[in-house]
């Protein structure tokens, strides 16, 4: 069978997306929105509210659905004023983002009584799909909610800007351009993979951003197994190809630790979407212990282990049973 004609796979948008906005977002609101960046007072720490989000979701009635990143910051102002900022990443058309980004935002301002600014990044492949208002009338009463977004195909003519950027987010945006572009043609993917691979360890990027982005890239373009057996195979021999060599010492040990945390990653994965399709919704201190399980045979035990457990009560003492091994 031809490599062309391989199998689609499911391409991972927000796992990278997510977490690339804990570690760099600062450099996220630079690249994206630089006028909200500029009334950040950023010599005063920020807060990351991540395990605040289940509980604010608990208390709703959204469903299932959670919002992408909350964050808590203060502004350049007279006065020390702490606002928060509500993070949206939508890879796919929905006809309710707009309501779901305004309950989002209102019950994060009754939670916390503190302004907030919700943003959206548009992932999906319309084109002219640009939510910005969520908004009701009747008669003279009238409410409305305007929120800035940034659609990521409007980056496809700006590659060669894109390439000379060192924001880590400029690697995000080619890295979901291509992804995108390349659903129908896996084989294209991994060439693609291949040259971003190569741009990144090209940039002068820190030790930590080379492990982080090439973990992002690796995990957002997946790949049938052939194709990622290939694609592993080509980082091995131009690794050790003397004519080719373009990788220090340094970033192969990159390279080989964002595969292992990668693996890690998609190993907690795969226990909590067992957890979730046999039990519902999980607890949120079950999700921040998995989370916090490093070892890989670990978790495939609690893999294992989840499949047949009776109960999320029953898993819960199996996994601090393993925690205290």
């Amino acid at each position: 069978m031809l490599l062309c004609q391989m199998s689609e796979v499911q391409a991972d948008y927000d796992s990278p997306w997510k977490e690339a906005l804990s570690l760099y977002f600062e450099q996220f609101l630079a690249f994206f929105f630089p006028g909200l960046h500029a009334t950040i007072d950023w010599n005063q720490p920020y807060l990351s509210l991540d395990n605040e989000l289940s509980e604010l979701v608990r208390e709703s009635d959204i469903g299932t659905q959670f919002p992408d990143k909350l964050f808590e910051v203060q502004l350049i102002t007279g006065k020390p004023v702490r606002i928060m900022i509500h993070v949206e990443v939508q890879s796919q058309y929905d006809a309710d983002f707009s309501e779901r980004i305004y309950r989002y935002n209102y019950r994060a301002f009754d939670k916390y009584d503190k302004p907030v600014v919700s943003v959206a990044i548009l992932g999906d492949d319309r084109p002219s799909w640009r939510p910005s208002v969520y908004e009701y009338t009747l008669d003279e009463y009238r409410l409305k909610l305007e929120f800035p977004t940034a659609k990521l195909l409007d980056y496809e003519n700006q590659w060669q800007v894109l390439e000379a950027d060192d924001n880590p987010f400029a690697l995000m945006v080619m890295a979901h351009l291509r992804t995108q572009a390349t659903t129908s043609n896996m084989e294209n993917r991994k060439q693609w993979k291949w040259t971003l691979v190569r741009f990144l360890l090209s940039r002068g990027y820190t030790r930590e951003q080379v492990v982080n982005l090439f973990r992002f890239v690796d995990r957002m373009m997946t790949l049938p197994q052939e194709l990622e057996q290939q694609f592993k195979a080509e980082v091995i021999r131009d690794r050790e190809a003397k004519q080719m060599r373009f990788m220090s010492q340094i970033e192969e040990m990159a390279m080989e630790e964002g595969i292992a945390r990668g693996t890690q990653q998609t190993a907690r994965e795969g226990v909590l979407e067992i957890l979730q399709v046999r039990f519902g919704d999980i607890p949120p201190e079950v999700v921040i212990a998995i989370n916090g399980v490093n070892e890989v045979a670990t978790l495939k035990q609690l893999h294992r282990q989840a499949i047949g457990v009776g109960s999320v009560a029953e898993f819960q003492q199996l996994l601090a049973a393993a925690q205290a091994n």
